[in-house]
Formats: structure tokens, sequence, C-alpha cells
């Protein structure tokens, strides 16, 4: 059930519905959201936003509705991980065959150092996740791409793809049934480069209309001019066009908005953008909150740019 329409006041000093998510949608310092709908109940799984040595673990958020969030602490810790020391960033979430699956960058990694991307797999959403290799999934720089900000895409022929990659560019491949390794494309490449214009980090892709829309983070994490921009294909490897910035910073908002994912209504042509943005108020780089509004497109698909709010989005149950 929604919750009565009675207000609070909240952060920003206004008034909230709660049959509204308001924004944040859950207090405390998350980033690099990643939203996805398990059966009937709503998941987010974000970065904690804190100092590298800090981040040595993940939490959680459910909500049957949009409006009521439930915290599952500690889903996965750097006690489970053996190789992963700090930096935990940005999950990237999956299920298949009744399992659920968890990946992650670890050790903010550079060259010659161990670190990367890594997964691991749980019989819940909440977990508790345990390391499926023991070691990274990938650990070394190819074509200039930092292994963060993995993305896992399962293409209409039922294929899963991993999109990933900072310091500017963005690489996809192709992963095994199991998740356990990376499989060859067909010319025999293991990485394929995709990276367009002005791309930064936080890849994300998904299909309407049979087209591939493909987003990633522009600008600079720290700083407000951090955005959303995206470009549309036919196919999943591009190439890539850049579009435009569908979602920046807000004078009367917040700034520093970006690593978003999409969540769209299970049936429904209804989609909203999850991302985390910096409150007007805040300075400190580390403080981003985890925020979630409509996303909409145009008569000939593309996507509008989003309004930013305090109210968040109406409740929607999905039983």
């Amino acid at each position: 059930m929604i919750a009565s329409c009675t207000s609070h006041t909240g952060k920003d000093g206004k008034k909230k519905e709660t049959g509204f998510s308001g924004n944040p949608v859950f207090e405390g310092w998350y980033a690099d959201p990643e939203a996805i709908v398990y059966e009937d109940t709503y998941w987010i799984y974000p970065t904690y936003s804190d100092a590298f040595e800090k981040q040595v673990f993940m939490d959680a958020f459910s909500s049957p509705d949009l409006v009521n969030w439930t915290k599952h602490e500690r889903i996965i810790d750097t006690a489970e991980v053996k190789w992963a020391k700090t930096a935990m960033w940005a999950p990237g979430v999956i299920s298949k065959s009744g399992q659920y699956y968890l990946f992650f960058a670890a050790n903010d990694v550079h060259e010659g150092e161990v670190g990367g991307i890594g997964v691991a797999v749980a019989d819940r959403p909440e977990g508790p996740f345990k390391d499926l290799l023991g070691k990274p999934l990938i650990n070394e720089i190819v074509n200039g791409a930092q292994p963060i900000d993995q993305y896992i895409f399962k293409d209409k022929d039922g294929t899963f793809y991993m999109y990933y990659g900072g310091w500017g560019h963005c690489n996809v491949v192709k992963l095994s049934d199991d998740f356990k390794e990376l499989v060859p494309f067909d010319d025999g490449e293991i990485y394929k480069e995709v990276t367009p214009r002005d791309y930064v980090e936080g890849p994300f892709m998904f299909i309407k209309d049979d087209q591939y829309y493909f987003m990633w983070s522009e600008g600079g994490w720290t700083g407000p001019d951090y955005r959303v921009a995206y470009a549309v294909s036919d196919s999943p490897f591009g190439p890539f066009e850049r579009e435009g910035v569908i979602l920046e910073q807000d004078d009367q908002i917040g700034r520093g908005a970006g690593h978003h994912s999409v969540l769209k209504i299970p049936g429904e042509e209804a989609y909203y953008i999850v991302y985390h943005r910096r409150p007007l108020e805040e300075t400190h780089h580390n403080h981003r909150v985890t925020c979630i509004d409509k996303m909409e497109f145009d008569e000939e698909g593309k996507i509008l740019p989003v309004q930013m709010t305090f109210e968040g989005v109406p409740g929607r149950p999905l039983r």
C-alpha cells in the first residue's frame, strides 16, 4: 500500500508528500546507484560514499512501492572478498537461474596492482554475497579503461555483455553463462572499445523500440559539472553518436548529478532515472545522495531533459 498523503518537512525545508519517494530516497551518503526489479520488489544497490579506506562494504535497499525503503546492511565486504582492500564501487546486479549476482570494482586499481572488477553470488537479493572467483574477473587496463563502473546487460538473444570503464574509455566484453570468465567475440577479440565522445565513466544500456540506448557520465565526479549523456544505436556495439546531456546540475535543487541507472516498470512504458547528486549546501566531494526522478521520451524516441525534484516520484506498488 502507498503511504497516506500526509506531509512532512524534509532537509530542504520544503513540504513533501509521503505518497512520494522524496529525494533523497533514503538517508545516508550513497552514490552510483543501480536500480533493478526482482519479482515484486524494487532494489537499489549503491556505493557507500566515503573516503576510499572506508569503502569496505556495500549496503542495499529494497521497497515495495518506491516510497518505503528497507536497508540491508553489509551485503558484501572486504572480509569476504580477500583481494579487495578498499574502494568498493558501483554495484552492477543481475539475476540468473535463481541466483543473484553482484559485480563490483575494488581497490581503485592502476597498472600492476591487484584489483578491478569482481563478481559475487547469493541465493537472495539481500545476500550475503560470496566471492565467486577469489580474484578479479578483470584486473588489467585494456584500451585505457580502468576496470570500474561495470554494467551487466542482457541482450535480446539472451547473451550477457558487460560495459565498463573509467578514465574516459569504455569497453564491452561478453560473459560466459556462469559469469566466471570472458568469452571471445566472433572475431576473436575479448575487449571491444565503444567509447563515445565526452565519455568519462558510468556506462548504462537499455533497449527501447528495438534501439540500443547507451548512457554514461561526463565531467568530473567531484565537481558540479558531473552529468549524464546518451546515444542511440541499432547495435549493442555502436557506433554511439552522442545525442546530448539529459541530466545535469540545477542551482535550485542539487549539483554533481550523475552515475545513474534506469528503472523500467515491468510491462509498462514507464521509466525512472536513479542517480546521485550533491545537495546544494554540501561541498564535500563524498557527500552524495541517491535520488529518483521521471525519465520521459519525445515522439521520436529522444530522451527529454530530466527535471530534478525534491519530491521524487509517486508511490508505485508492483503487486
